[in-house]
């Protein structure tokens, strides 16, 4: 098209010379004027060539890193995996930023390496060797979403890891899509589930728990427990501890007390977040909460539904459950806006059911596409506002705190020990005061954010006692045992003090302290505590990691 522009355009410039020239008719003078005109209709071609060469060039060297891309963008790993994610990057590199603009492959994309989702150096591979005789291999699904790795799935291992400091704690994920991703981007490779198991062989582990970071049962559940299958022979001793929700159940009635416990943390996470007191406040607000899932064709699908029954059985009837895929039905996104608007909510608050807050969270829900769940409860026009709050659930402590009991469960099954042996008792340490861990299952009991998740442990005469400050002076009472005990008459209960905790922007606040007895480092040992409305609950805690 060009071309012919260009044609046209010098043809008229010929004809204006022919019309307005000298007027004699002279040969030569046209022959002349011919030969220039030639030329410079020759050199405007050349120079249209040239261009559209270089346009050429630039897409060829886009489409080259696309179709690398789109050779690793598959789940199956083969001996040219790390030369093609090397060769991927390395030419990405050697692109300007207009020709990384022009990739666009089946699935590659300019944000396969441009995009920023955080510093990649901050997450653990947990890819070391020198293993021991005991393993406990914490396989997730995978995020290439830097932030969410290290956060969501790296609080996971480190929770594992903090509660059993006898054992390795290893990773691997399923999505070799995911693995192939960060190692070509980022330079950090990750086990696949097949690596990791011949890493633990390779290494002579004896003992090995396997604890999946997936929600359910599912189909990748199913996947993990066919590879592990293969390997079974190789270990004295295998075990899978159970999934966050635990076991599936027959129908949409059947609930168990992991989907219960997680439930209330989640909430009470999305609460908080949200700046409600509770989630009654939120009700009477006019805020509802929606929880995305991903969804699933498999059977295990109806564990959504439980979770729906199990926020209803609770009495959260502002929380709705939804999936990206839309399986079961009632999860589908135009069913749970019309559930919301019948409901009559006016404000919804957006946040993911998943353990990571990766692309799902990042596009499908809180994306500004036309077909993401924050721009449909938009266009639905039924709102006043619509907020998203991008978090995995593996970033909350007290859900950390549940794949810690799932993978002790496991490990104790097999008669063996979730507890270092060689932990320090309070004879071990010298008399004195240390920073140390208080650690609890919830997210409603926990030391103040002024101190950083510690207390003061004072060791004196081989007995140790840790001071914690609390959040505000809501828990008036704690005991040292079950709630159940803490009602009986004569029961010991620890009475508060009145501490000033000082926070980062200066503002002081008065809250409740507590001296709790610590009977041994590194174990769970029972503390109810007391609320304002004159209830006990029950409560599992730990205090760890001493320091002088």
């Amino acid at each position: 098209m060009k071309k012919k522009l260009y044609s046209i355009l010098i043809a008229s410039a010929m004809a204006a010379v022919l019309v307005s020239g000298c007027g004699k008719d002279d040969k030569d003078s046209k022959k002349d004027t011919d030969t220039k005109t030639d030329k410079k209709v020759e050199t405007q071609q050349n120079a249209d060539e040239d261009n559209n060469a270089d346009e050429l060039s630039d897409q060829e060297k886009a489409d080259k890193v696309a179709a690398l891309i789109d050779s690793i963008y598959v789940q199956q790993r083969t001996d040219e995996t790390d030369s093609l994610c090397e060769q991927a990057k390395s030419e990405w590199d050697a692109l300007t930023d207009a020709q990384k603009e022009l990739v666009e492959g089946e699935f590659a994309d300019p944000d396969y390496f441009g995009l920023d989702t955080g510093d990649a150096s901050k997450d653990d591979p947990r890819n070391q060797d020198e293993i021991g005789d005991n393993e406990i291999l914490v396989v997730s699904f995978g995020t290439s979403f830097n932030d969410s790795r290290a956060t969501d799935i790296g609080g996971i291992e480190k929770a594992i890891a903090d509660a059993n400091p006898g054992w390795s704690v290893r990773r691997a994920f399923t999505a070799q899509i995911i693995i192939n991703h960060v190692q070509a981007r980022d330079g950090e490779k990750i086990d696949n589930m097949e690596q990791a198991l011949e890493r633990a062989v390779d290494n002579n582990v004896k003992n090995l728990v396997v604890q999946p970071t997936h929600l359910m049962h599912g189909a990748e559940y199913d996947e993990l427990v066919a590879a592990l299958d293969k390997y079974k022979d190789k270990f004295e001793k295998v075990s899978i501890a159970e999934p966050l929700l635990g076991e599936v159940g027959a129908d949409a009635t059947k609930v168990n007390e992991d989907k219960e416990n997680v439930a209330k943390e989640v909430v009470a996470e999305a609460v908080k977040t949200a700046g409600f007191e509770t989630i009654d406040a939120a009700k009477e607000d006019g805020t509802a909460f929606v929880f995305m899932g991903h969804g699933t064709a498999h059977v295990a699908k109806v564990t959504y539904s439980q979770m729906q029954t199990q926020m209803k059985n609770l009495g959260y009837e502002n929380v709705f459950i939804g999936t990206v895929e839309g399986e079961p039905e009632e999860t589908e996104c135009s069913a749970v806006i019309e559930a919301v608007k019948t409901a009559g909510y006016k404000k919804v608050v957006l946040r993911p059911l998943m353990v990571v807050a990766g692309d799902h969270a990042n596009n499908d829900m809180a994306g500004d596409d036309e077909d993401s769940w924050k721009s449909m409860f938009v266009a639905a026009k039924a709102f006043d506002n619509v907020d998203c709050q991008i978090a995995g659930l593996g970033g909350i402590e007290a859900v950390q705190s549940i794949y810690v009991e799932h993978t002790k469960a496991a490990i104790e099954a097999d008669g063996l020990t979730a507890v270092n042996e060689n932990a320090p008792k309070a004879e071990a340490l010298a008399d004195g005061t240390y920073d140390a861990e208080f650690v609890t299952d919830s997210s409603m009991f926990h030391v103040n954010e002024a101190c950083d998740g510690k207390g003061k442990l004072t060791v004196k005469d081989g007995k140790m006692t840790i001071h914690i400050s609390l959040v505000s002076k809501k828990i008036t009472t704690l005991f040292l045992g079950t709630a159940e005990d803490a009602q009986k008459d004569g029961a010991a209960v620890i009475e508060p003090t009145v501490d000033t905790v000082t926070y980062e922007d200066g503002t002081t606040e008065e809250v409740n302290g507590f001296d709790v007895p610590v009977e041994s480092l590194d174990a769970d040992f029972d503390l109810a505590i007391l609320g304002e409305k004159g209830t006990w609950y029950d409560h599992k805690v730990s205090v760890k990691t001493p320091s002088k």
